[in-house]
Order: structure tokens, then C-alpha cells, then sequence
């Protein structure tokens, strides 16, 4: 099939694909023809040495994303302890402190609903990069990551949502049981909820001013 593209310019679909929680349609199935038509634009990203060793986990049977629900739901348990969980860092701004508090209560939201969202996506990669050289890590990981985000652009272009995740990721290897993925040859780079979304007006998040980040010719 072909879905109908939401009219937006470049600069709008890259500023405006936001993390998308408590606004996924939780209710509304996804066609596996448009999850798929996302998968072939995903795999146009970069791939090192043109290897294309990715692979595209598609969940859509009840029980199994339940049980993964269920995985990231205890995942998060543990996080949202942690000093570093979003909300439990002190912040003198209180514009930025009120930011992340509503992005805990979001993804708190997320956490319990996972396993609800019509679809979960995990892009993988082949190999493992547990005990690889940063420069080989790197590169392993740079061959997924950008297609996983296109896929993320190919379904905000379509009226619908995700959220990158990867704390299911403490639990890998109990995850890779759930859906038969070979976990000593392969592995799991996040876990995508996919859903419509209840409207498609996202605007851009707030960030950090540039003269922060920005480094030209030094640090």
C-alpha cells in the first residue's frame, strides 16, 4: 500500500518527529504494508562498507508484545531509580526542570503501556559489539542506528509515532527469547512502540542553545 505523506517540508519532518508517548493511538491497527513500505525507505540510510547487515524485528502478535511490554515495564523500574532518569536531576532553570518533569510522567506513561502499541519494531544488526574496538563498535552500530531513525521520519511522514527506546536492552537476551532472535550472532539496537498518533501537530522540542554544543576548529 501507499500512505497518504503528511504535507511537511524537510526542516518540518526532522524538527518535529518528536518522542511520541502519551499521543500514540493505542487503539488503531497499523497495516504491516505500510511497516514495511517504512522498513524499505529505512534501508536507503548508510550502511559500512555497504554491508547491509541490518534486520527489522516486526512484532505484532498480542502475546509476544506483552511480553515485551512487560520486559521494558521492569527495565524502567530500575531506570527510574538511577540519578541520572529523567526528572531526578536537579536543574536551576525552571522552564527546563518543568520540561523534564512532564517527559518522566511521559515516559512513566510509556513504560506501563508498551506493550499495547499496535506494532514494536527492534532494528538489530548482525554480530556484537560487546567486546569490539570503539572504532569497529562505532561503525557496527552507525550501520543501524540511521536506518532505525529513517524508519522513525518514514512513519512521522505517515501520521504516525514512535519512541526511541532501548532499556528493554538490560534484558537482551530475554527479550531475543521472546521473538526468536539469535542472540549470540545478533544484536538489538532499540524497541520502537509504532502507532498513529491522536493528531499529527508536533512542534519542535526545546534544546540547549547552539553556542553550548557548537565547537569550530577546538573545544
Amino acid at each position: 500500500m501507499s500512505a497518504v505523506v503528511l504535507d511537511l517540508t524537510p526542516d518540518e519532518l526532522l524538527s518535529t518527529t518528536r518522542a511520541v508517548r502519551k499521543r500514540l493511538d493505542l487503539e488503531t491497527p497499523v497495516p504491516l504494508e505500510l511497516v514495511r513500505e517504512c522498513i524499505e525507505l529505512a534501508t536507503q540510510a548508510p550502511s559500512g562498507s555497504n554491508q547491509q547487515g541490518w534486520h527489522f524485528v516486526v512484532v505484532t502478535d498480542a502475546a509476544k508484545r506483552a511480553a515485551l511490554g512487560d520486559i521494558y515495564r521492569r527495565a524502567f523500574d530500575i531506570y527510574e531509580t538511577m540519578p541520572t532518569a529523567v526528572g531526578n536531576a536537579a536543574y536551576d532553570d525552571p522552564a527546563r526542570a518543568a520540561t523534564q518533569d512532564r517527559v518522566r510522567s511521559s515516559a512513566r506513561y510509556l513504560a506501563d503501556v508498551m506493550g499495547q502499541a499496535p506494532v514494536l519494531v527492534i532494528p538489530c544488526i548482525e554480530g556484537r559489539a560487546d567486546h569490539l574496538p570503539n572504532v569497529m563498535a562505532s561503525s557496527m552500530l552507525g550501520s543501524i542506528i540511521p536506518a532505525a531513525w529513517s524508519f522513525c521520519l518514514a512513519a512521522r511522514a505517515r501520521g504516525m509515532g514512535t519512541s526511541w527506546t532501548t532499556l528493554h536492552l538490560m534484558f537482551e537476551e530475554e527479550a531475543a527469547g521472546v521473538v526468536g532472535i539469535p542472540f549470540a550472532s545478533i544484536t538489538q539496537t532499540a524497541l520502537l512502540p509504532l502507532a498513529y498518533t491522536k493528531g499529527t501537530d508536533f512542534k519542535a522540542g526545546p534544546r540547549v542553545a547552539l553556542d553550548e554544543i557548537v565547537h569550530v576548529d577546538s573545544w
